[in-house]
């Protein structure tokens, strides 16, 4: 199992950013998948979650209204849209494969960090 994710970066507060994670090694149209983040000297906390065909998708509160979560089954990739960032939004972003609205996780790639800052 390998999730690879791409796409973050330094942005500034207001901007946005697309976030890609590359999946393989597991039947990816089966498994719901979410974006988890840990912030500097922060727990690990997840962020969104989309259900295994894409009909669910679910938010923290921080975040909903700003960030999409989506994925393409036929590409084994998912995404997330981050917009109007601001700077407790700077984190390493986590994607991970595994049910549940919490940080756990079957597994999660290797992170991709987000800076917002001016």
């Amino acid at each position: 199992v390998q999730l690879v994710e791409s796409g973050g970066g330094l942005v500034q507060p207001g901007g946005s950013l697309r976030l890609s994670c590359a999946a393989s090694g597991f039947v990816f149209k089966n498994s719901d998948m979410k974006w988890l983040r840990q912030a500097p000297g922060k727990s690990l906390e997840w962020v969104s979650l989309i259900t295994r065909g894409g009909g669910g998708t679910y938010y923290q509160h921080s975040v909903k209204g700003r960030f999409t979560i989506s994925r393409d089954n036929t590409k084994n990739i998912l995404y997330l849209q981050m917009n109007n960032l601001t700077s407790d939004d700077t984190a390493v972003y986590y994607c991970a494969k595994g049910a549940g609205l919490k940080p756990s996780s079957d597994v999660r790639g290797q992170g991709t960090p987000v800076t917002v800052s001016s």
